[in-house]
C-alpha cells in the first residue's frame, strides 16, 4: 500500500462509523483505490476468446482491509467476488495489511506511527486488535473465512495443495466461483516474535513478506529509514516460515534483505507485486540481478499494475513490465501482482483484466506464454509449495 493519504482516509472512515453510516467510507476508498477507466472494458475479439480460457491468478490484494463485504459487487475499490468472476479470476491472494506508518511515501518512512488502527476503529474490530498485529491479521483471515463460509461455493479459501486441487477440479466444470490465498504483508503480523508463524501458519496464511513500508526487528524496507538487510530474528523468521511451507515474499524488502533472503533460501521465494528497474528506474522496484536471483530459487515475480511500478497508466505500461521480466527471468518465472485495493490507482479493475490479455498478445506474446503470466505460473508455485 503506498498512498501518503490513508491518514485522512481512516479519519473520514472514523467518522462514516461513528454517524452509523457507510457513505463516507465508500468516497474515502473511491478516492484512494481508484481505477484510470472505468468499466465496461473493451478488448480483441481475439483477446476475449483467450481469457475465458486462461486460469487467471492475481499475487496480492489488499481489500480485506477496508471492511467490504467481498460477496457483494460493490461501485468502489477494484475487486469482489462477483467482480473476481466475471473477470476470470480463478484465484486472488488477499493481503492481511496490519501496520502502515502515517505520512505514507515511498523513499523513507518510520514505524514510529500506526494509520490502521484508525481503520480498526472505524470498522469495529476486535479490541485484541487495538494494539496487536498478530490479532489483526487473525481478524482478517476470520473474515475471509467468513465471507466463504457463506458464499455457496462461489469463495474458497485454498490453504493446501489438496484444496487447490479440488477447487480446480470444480471450476472446471462450472466457472462462476473464485478463490483466494491468505497472505501477510509485513512483519508486524508476528508482533516481535518468530514463533507466531505457527499461528499465522494454522490460521491459513501460505505467503509472508518480512518487512512491509517500514524496517522492523526482522528485515529493513525498500521504504525505510535504515534499509538494512536481515536480523538475527529475521533469518530465524525465513527459516521457520520455509519449514512451515509458507512462501517468503520480498516485495517491499530492501536490497540488502533481498540478498539476504536469496542467499539462505532453500524454497521458491516470491516478490508478489512490485515492478522492474529496467523499465521504471525507482526504489520500489526490482534490479535485473534481482529478478535473475527470485528466478533461481525456481520463484516468481509479480508485475504491479500502478504508475509507480509501471511508469505509465495503462495496460500497454504493465505489458511493457511484463516483457522485460520475461526477457530477464524466463516465461515460468513472471506473473501478476496487481496491488488492487492498494490505495493506488490502476488501469482497469478486476473486470478488465482482459486488456492486459489483449496487451500482451499486441507485444508479440503468444497464448501459452501468456497463460503462464496470467495464471499458469503461480498455480503450478502453489501445487508444489503449498502443504500436502
Amino acid at each position: 500500500m503506498a498512498a501518503r493519504v490513508l491518514i485522512a482516509a481512516a479519519l473520514l472512515a472514523v467518522i462514516a462509523r461513528i454517524g452509523g453510516r457507510t457513505v463516507l467510507s465508500r468516497a474515502v476508498e473511491r478516492r484512494l483505490n481508484r481505477t484510470l477507466v472505468r468499466s465496461p472494458y473493451s478488448a480483441s475479439p481475439a483477446a476475449a476468446r483467450l481469457h475465458r480460457e486462461l486460469v487467471v491468478a492475481d499475487l496480492h490484494a489488499d481489500s480485506l482491509l477496508w471492511g467490504r463485504d467481498l460477496l457483494r459487487r460493490s461501485t468502489t475499490g477494484h475487486l469482489d467476488v462477483p467482480r473476481l468472476i466475471e473477470g476470470n479470476v480463478a484465484l486472488q491472494a488477499l493481503s492481511a495489511c496490519v501496520r502502515v506508518p502515517l505520512g505514507l511515501n515511498v523513499e523513507r518512512n518510520d514505524g514510529r506511527t500506526d494509520a490502521v488502527i484508525l481503520l480498526a476503529l472505524a470498522q469495529g474490530w476486535p479490541r485484541a486488535t487495538w494494539h496487536s498485529g498478530l490479532a489483526r491479521a487473525l481478524h482478517l483471515a476470520a473474515r475471509a473465512r467468513g465471507m466463504a463460509d457463506r458464499s455457496a461455493g462461489r469463495l474458497t479459501v485454498v490453504d493446501s495443495a489438496a484444496v487447490l486441487a479440488g477447487y480446480l477440479e470444480r471450476r472446471r466444470s462450472d466457472p462462476a466461483m473464485t478463490a483466494c490465498l491468505l497472505t501477510i504483508e509485513g512483519g508486524s503480523a508476528l508482533d516481535g516474535d518468530p514463533r507466531n508463524v505457527d499461528v499465522l501458519a494454522d490460521a491459513g496464511f501460505r505467503m509472508v513478506g518480512p518487512v512491509h513500508m517500514f524496517d522492523n526487528p526482522f528485515a529493513g524496507s525498500a521504504s525505510g529509514v535504515g534499509k538494512g538487510g536481515l536480523t538475527k530474528r529475521g533469518r530465524e523468521l525465513v527459516a521457520r516460515l520455509e519449514a512451515r511451507r509458507i512462501v517468503v515474499d520480498v516485495a517491499h524488502a530492501s536490497a540488502a534483505t533481498i540478498d539476504d533472503v536469496l542467499a539462505m533460501a532453500t524454497r521458491p521465494v516470491v516478490a508478489s507485486h512490485t515492478g522492474l528497474r529496467g523499465t521504471c528506474d525507482t526504489v520500489r522496484n526490482l534490479s535485473d540481478d534481482q529478478v535473475r536471483g527470485i528466478a533461481a530459487t525456481n520463484g516468481i515475480v509479480g508485475v504491479g499494475f500502478w504508475p509507480t511500478v509501471t511508469c505509465g497508466r495503462d495496460p500497454a505500461a504493465i505489458a511493457r513490465s511484463v516483457v522485460h521480466a520475461v526477457d530477464v527471468a524466463g516465461i515460468d518465472h513472471v506473473g501478476l501482482g496487481s496491488d488492487f485495493d492498494g490505495a493506488v490507482p490502476v488501469p482497469f479493475d478486476a473486470t478488465g483484466l482482459v486488456q492486459l490479455t489483449d496487451a500482451l498478445l499486441s507485444v508479440g506474446l503468444d497464448s501459452p506464454a501468456i497463460g503462464a503470466i496470467m495464471g499458469g505460473n503461480v498455480i503450478r508455485l502453489l501445487r508444489e509449495a503449498l502443504p500436502g
